[in-house]
């Protein structure tokens, strides 16, 4: 297959002495600002969710709207994903991170300010878009500017600032929303993003140097374009379809997505043999281990994702709980993650699919101690299991992130690994919206102005039913997975992304860079 673009040998800066010289001096200060902007994306991912039904009350917003604060956030990060790493190889890694960045601190400052579930929707969706054309580009600075040996030393700073964010980030949205600094409540957490990006904006500039590739390459604007009215065709309903009345116009639009999502189908083979271009792809699927294992990140993350909106919900609506202490009982969950991610990385050789089918069943297993917590607890819970639950569903994760890109990609080849990695990383995204409104349209489904607290634990449990079934489903599929195909991901950190080191012996393929780290995504 024709590789479009790369990153690392042909990858070269704009000026290659001047570069490369700035590059030995500043890299680490360069790899400073970029892992700054990736945590500030990982906060933000990990915070709004338990300060969400503060935002739902202080705005007057309808459920819908909750949920598309969370899923339009990572509808517009999944979309533009594998766009953004190329628009960054076309024009310049450092000018899309400083757009990004710019980009992300504006739209925060538009959630901060806003006076409207709406807008804050649309300062969610722009922040969603930003974080695409920012992050993909601190992967690609890592690969650009270490050398290949250097890389496991680089990929531990943003692993540990990704891992900070994952376990801050309900923390300091709790802690923010508790203390009420300057009486902005939730608002000063889009607020802190604000110096943070500035900062991040004059170092990358005065730091960073600019690279992009030599290959010529082109956009699929087309296939990004059908991609969007698709997924947001089928999305629209799932969430505004109860507060609407299923009217016939909406399910028409169902009916209207899946023809453009077929469309899309063949517009990307076609696009495919023109050129290689295709944003996914076809002869992707022509890997049995991708075939099963994106169906199977879909389902996992949109359990994954749901769960916690459906949990939080519960314990600040249902039972009354502050947002510092929801915060610190979901706290538990990180830590899990981070308590079992070496061992999967270091023992997960030949038997990867054991790994994501044992994780997903460890899943299920804490899930269903959330539930069984929820229903004994009835108008009040008992936070100690609750959070042993919740330490189980991060072991659960921690088994299978860090070899779900390993064992998906077991049987690419390496010079298709780069675009199956920007592929899976957008799955985990997509998965993560389309569960934040499916199961979000069951569980706000039950509710009317009138439920009363009591009623909580058992429409909180059969939405949780829900993720239960998913996250066996994920380990039914995983099943199928060859045993075979199950790799040991590379000797990187633990959130650093996979991807760039699927090709050990040269450059790796321009989609590597392409995505948030699997592990981080922790919501």
């Amino acid at each position: 297959m024709k590789r479009n673009a790369t990153l690392g040998a042909d990858s070269v800066p704009t000026d290659n002495t001047q570069s490369r010289e700035s590059a030995a001096r500043h890299r680490w200060i360069a790899l400073a600002v970029v892992t700054l902007a990736a945590f500030l994306d990982n906060l933000d991912a990990n915070a709004v969710t338990v300060v969400l039904p503060d935002i739902q009350k202080d705005l007057g917003a309808a459920f819908g709207t909750a949920q598309w604060t969370l899923a339009g956030y990572t509808l517009a990060y999944a979309l533009f994903l594998i766009t953004g790493g190329r628009l960054g190889d076309i024009y310049g890694r450092k000018r899309l991170f400083l757009t990004g960045v710019a980009g992300f601190t504006a739209a925060s400052v538009v959630c901060a300010l806003a006076t409207s579930g709406e807008m804050l929707v649309t300062g969610r969706f722009g922040q969603g878009f930003m974080a695409a054309l920012m992050v993909p580009q601190a992967v690609s600075v890592i690969i650009t500017m270490f050398k290949q040996s250097e890389w496991p030393s680089a990929f531990a700073v943003m692993g540990i600032a990704l891992s900070v964010g994952s376990v801050g980030g309900p923390l300091l949205g709790g802690l923010l929303a508790e203390w009420d600094v300057a009486g902005l409540g939730w608002r000063a957490l889009f607020w802190v993003n604000v110096p943070l990006g500035v900062a991040a904006i004059a170092i990358a500039a005065r730091f960073m140097p600019e690279t992009r590739s030599e290959t010529p390459l082109r956009l699929d604007l087309l296939g990004v374009l059908l991609l969007t009215t698709a997924s947001l065709g089928l999305m629209f309903p799932l969430v505004q379809g109860r507060e609407q009345g299923w009217p016939a116009w909406m399910l028409l639009l169902v009916a209207f997505a899946l023809v453009v999502l077929a469309v899309f189908v063949v517009q990307q083979r076609r696009r495919h043999a023109k050129d290689g271009a295709a944003l996914v792809p076809p002869t992707l699927f022509k890997y049995r281990s991708a075939t099963v294992g994106l169906p199977l990140t879909l389902l996992c993350y949109a359990g994954v994702a749901s769960f916690f909106l459906v949990l939080t919900f519960h314990l600040q609506m249902g039972l009354g709980w502050p947002v510092l202490k929801t915060a610190l009982v979901l706290a538990a969950w990180p830590v899990g993650i981070i308590a079992t991610f070496q061992i999967a990385w270091r023992f997960s050789t030949g038997r990867g699919h054991d790994f994501v089918r044992g994780g997903a069943l460890l899943l299920a297993l804490g899930a269903g101690g959330v539930i069984w917590t929820v229903l004994a607890g009835g108008g009040d819970v008992n936070w100690v299991p609750l959070a042993a639950s919740e330490l189980v569903m991060g072991f659960g994760l921690g088994l299978t992130a860090p070899v779900l890109t390993a064992v998906v990609l077991g049987d690419v080849p390496p010079q298709d690994a780069g675009v199956g990695s920007g592929v899976l990383n957008a799955a985990i995204q997509f998965g993560s919206a389309a569960g934040v409104a499916g199961v979000g349209a069951v569980y706000f489904s039950q509710f009317t102005e009138a439920t009363a607290r009591a009623d909580y634990a058992g429409k909180t449990a059969s939405a949780l039913a829900v993720n239960v079934g998913l996250f066996v489903l994920t380990a039914v599929l995983a099943t199928f997975l060859k045993t075979a195909t199950a790799a040991k991901p590379q000797e990187t950190p633990a959130a650093a992304d996979p991807a760039p080191a699927a090709a050990p012996d040269g450059p790796a393929p321009e989609a590597a860079q392409a995505g948030k780290p699997a592990a981080a995504l922790t919501t």
